[in-house]
């Protein structure tokens, strides 16, 4: 797709069953997501693919269904509740990793990051989401490490569906990845309606006010008289996908990307401890405490770092629109009804016409101003968060979520890989994981 990306900006590519056109131009991209927006859309073709795992999830779906479930999650992540509750689980969450961390460290022993940072990022966001503890970390919790498992190998399967045109007939037969799918569906169904229902129940008793508001998502849902199962556990479940997996992966090709550029990572270090006004007797749990809205907003290396992470590594790699009616996009190429609009973040994030020259470099240093303050690009250009009316909800949520993590983890501990030659490879899913996972050693900072 590079090497295409490199040729011409926009071309088609065909197949047995649909012809897909791909840009890297931000102004077609502009055109779709904002100009032209109701005629590109998820459309039947993302939803007979996606509907299985994520139901009428706001990721599925167009028009007023969409538009309902927009507008009910964006006021949720608007509050300070949620702001000031999902804080306090980040922070629970990355203290008890960096414990894991920390005992690596002293015993000198090899760590799966990539597989640590799945589990702790799908621990924090189901006890936002749902308001439940999974502690799939420890491996306490057998129903939620069961859960965790099928929900990786559902997204597994959902992700080969679009390059496996007989995978309806496989589903028909329950044969291949379809059998797995129907299997982990069965999993994640009964374990999240179990909790819903639990959760609907718990509304309808009489409450102590004095216990306050709950901070939760799905809480919040119902406090909204939002009582349909099925509707909530499509959302939940789209929720669940958008910040398990992306921030996950973001971690883990960050700690990569600081490995590789170890003065990147002394540099963050210094930042975190600087801001957070860290001593070295200090413990986990007292540098998390420091850890505030006001600590991270000084952070702007750690926060260009992470972006830069984004831009080479986004965890969605390429997003496609269905196209309503045939359309000439501003660079004059003709799309035709039923054609699949794409733009690719991962290519994107790579092409020197839009990126100069060091395109393909990891320096953080492009999205600082002379004063060090950190500058936004185009969200036409930079699009791993896509734009416009579909600009992603949990951006913010996403970013605080990895500050935390990344200042518990970094203010306490450094970092280097187990393997210094090796070359981290993708792993083809709906996100793109390190295939075989992120295998470091750490070292305490603070003895």
């Amino acid at each position: 797709m590079i090497d295409l990306t490199n040729k011409r900006k926009t071309y088609r590519l065909l197949s047995f069953t649909r012809s897909e056109v791909y840009t890297a131009n931000p102004a077609n991209i502009e055109h779709m997501l904002v100009t032209n927006f109701s005629n590109y859309g998820k459309g039947w073709y993302h939803h007979s693919v996606l509907e299985d795992l994520l139901g009428d999830g706001i990721f599925t779906v167009d028009g007023e269904k969409w538009r309902h479930q927009r507008k009910s999650a964006s006021y949720q992540f608007s509050t300070k509740l949620l702001r000031e509750f999902s804080s306090s689980v980040f922070k629970s969450s990355a203290v008890k990793l960096a414990g894991i961390v920390s005992e690596a460290a002293i015993s000198n022993n090899i760590i799966e990051l990539q597989d640590l940072f799945m589990k702790s990022t799908l621990d924090s966001v189901f006890k936002v989401i749902l308001g439940v503890e999974l502690d799939t970390m420890r491996g306490t919790y057998r129903e939620g490490t069961q859960f965790s498992i099928a929900f990786d190998e559902a997204s597994a399967a959902i992700m080969y569906r679009y390059v496996n045109f007989l995978w309806k007939v496989q589903r028909f037969l329950n044969i291949g990845s379809e059998a797995v799918l129907k299997k982990s569906l069965r999993v994640i169904d009964d374990f999240v309606y179990k909790v819903i229902t639990s959760k609907i129940e718990q509304s309808q008793k009489p409450q102590d006010n004095s216990l306050g508001l709950k901070g939760d998502i799905l809480s919040r849902f119902l406090e909204l008289n939002e009582t349909n199962p099925k509707y909530l556990k499509d959302i939940i479940l789209s929720f669940i996908i958008a910040g398990k997996d992306t921030s996950a992966i973001t971690l883990s090709w960050f700690i990569y990307q600081l490995c590789k550029h170890p003065h990147v990572q002394e540099k963050i270090a210094k930042e975190i401890r600087e801001a957070t006004k860290v001593e070295d007797s200090l413990t986990i749990d007292e540098l998390a405490a420091k850890v505030t809205e006001e600590s991270m907003e000084k952070m702007q290396y750690l926060h260009a770092a992470l972006t830069e992470t984004i831009r080479l590594h986004p965890a969605l790699p390429v997003e496609s629109k269905y196209c309503f009616s045939d359309d000439t996009l501003p660079d004059g190429y003709s799309v035709k009804k039923g054609d699949l609009v794409s733009f690719q973040p991962y290519v994107m994030g790579r092409m020197k016409f839009l990126w100069g020259e060091d395109a393909e470099q990891f320096r953080p240093e492009r999205w600082l101003d002379e004063n060090g303050n950190f500058m936004k690009e185009s969200s036409f250009k930079f699009t791993a968060f896509q734009a416009g009316p579909r600009i992603c909800i949990g951006k913010d949520f996403a970013y605080r979520q990895m500050k935390i993590y990344s200042a518990v983890l970094l203010g306490s501990h450094g970092f280097k890989l187990a393997d210094q030659n090796k070359l981290a490879k993708y792993k083809i899913m709906l996100t793109l994981q390190i295939d075989g996972g992120l295998h470091v050693y750490a070292f305490q900072r603070n003895k």
